[in-house]
């Protein structure tokens, strides 16, 4: 059997698994590649991974399981192996996002799943976000559930993100920077070059699948207390922060921009307002800030023009599967007949 590989956008090679030349079994199989990013887990990546395969066991999906252990000072990677995953080891500490990309890359499946080896996330919901995945381009298992357990003091901070985040994709987003979820290979390594090596990858693919409007859906899901040591800081808020900028700025520029206008407006009017009531003069600083907002609503339009027009060149961004949206008649009714209706497949091949 002969696959041949294509170069997606210059970021990574990427298997083409669609084609004759895949057998029946390989057609018909579901497959999956489950992406567990490890750094000192030792205490829960074992029982992370039996979890995985004795639910994997009573299902009809083929998984494999790779844990990339990154740069880990204990026995995370033994750990692991024992336990009957395949283990991939970075020689020092790279990053969450680096450990992500490296196990994509090296999945032998184009169906991906990432989830904790923290043991955080139940593995009981896989197989349903597998299956939905037949009208998504993403599923995120949304920490919303019933059992959720988020410690307080992070929680303030996550509303504010959220907030930020809701607003740039003009999205509704439950979950931003959930650790459980599916998508297929292809979407994720497009945006390689922008999705960041630390923590903030979930939150940076998350933004950039919905301000290129992929279809991306979420379940609610329960989570569990941390074993160990949580990796994440209170000022990692900050970076967070500012990465939901710099996506705003890449994918929607004006909605940085606009607001920022309109106080400079604001500002002018109220600076020109109160100057003329006592002088008939227009200060300096009142004319600076109209010709502020005229070029920051410039500069905003430019830069939406620019990510516009560079988004149509990507194949992938044309058009997300949007689920239930519309329905295709498959026959012409007779009178007085109900239409058959059926499903609108996804266009594109699959691999699995």
């Amino acid at each position: 059997m002969h696959l041949e590989a294509k170069n997606v956008n210059g970021n990574g090679v990427v298997p083409i698994t669609n084609g004759s030349s895949l057998t029946d079994d390989r057609q018909t199989a579901k497959r999956m590649s489950v992406i567990i990013p490890a750094f000192n887990e030792e205490l829960a990546v074992a029982e992370t991974v039996l979890e995985l395969r004795r639910m994997f066991e009573g299902t009809d999906i083929k998984a494999e399981i790779i844990i990339v252990d990154d740069g880990s000072k204990d026995a995370t990677a033994r750990e692991a192996r024992a336990a009957g995953a395949r283990v991939i080891q970075h020689k020092n500490n790279r990053g969450y996002g680096a450990s992500l990309k490296t196990g994509i890359l090296a999945a032998s499946n184009d169906v991906i799943a990432i989830t904790d080896a923290d043991g955080t996330y139940p593995a009981k919901y896989l197989p349903t976000m597998f299956g939905e995945l037949e009208h998504a381009d993403m599923i995120v298992g949304s920490r919303t559930g019933s059992d959720v357990h988020i410690p307080l003091s992070r929680r303030p901070a996550k509303w504010c993100l959220r907030v930020m985040a809701n607003y740039v994709s003009n999205t509704k987003i439950p979950d931003l920077n959930s650790g459980l979820r599916i998508f297929r290979r292809e979407v994720a390594v497009q945006y390689f070059a922008i999705l960041s090596d630390q923590f903030s990858f979930t939150t940076t693919i998350t933004l950039a699948l919905l301000c290129d409007k992929y279809a991306v859906t979420y379940i609610p899901i329960d989570y569990r207390k941390r074993q160990g040591k949580s990796k994440i800081v209170p000022w990692d808020a900050g970076s967070f922060a500012i990465l939901i900028l710099r996506v705003a700025m890449l994918f929607r520029p004006l909605r940085v921009f606009f607001p920022v206008a309109v106080l400079c407006f604001v500002y002018g009017v109220a600076k020109a307002t109160i100057d003329l009531t006592h002088d008939p003069n227009i200060s300096a600083s009142a004319i600076l800030a109209f010709v502020s907002a005229l070029i920051m609503v410039f500069t905003g339009m430019l830069g939406d023009a620019v990510a516009t027009r560079l988004g149509r060149f990507n194949q992938y961004a044309a058009l997300g599967v949007r689920p239930k949206e519309y329905v295709e008649v498959a026959d012409v009714p007779a009178a007085g007949e109900r239409p058959v209706l059926i499903q609108t497949e996804r266009q594109e091949a699959k691999a699995s």
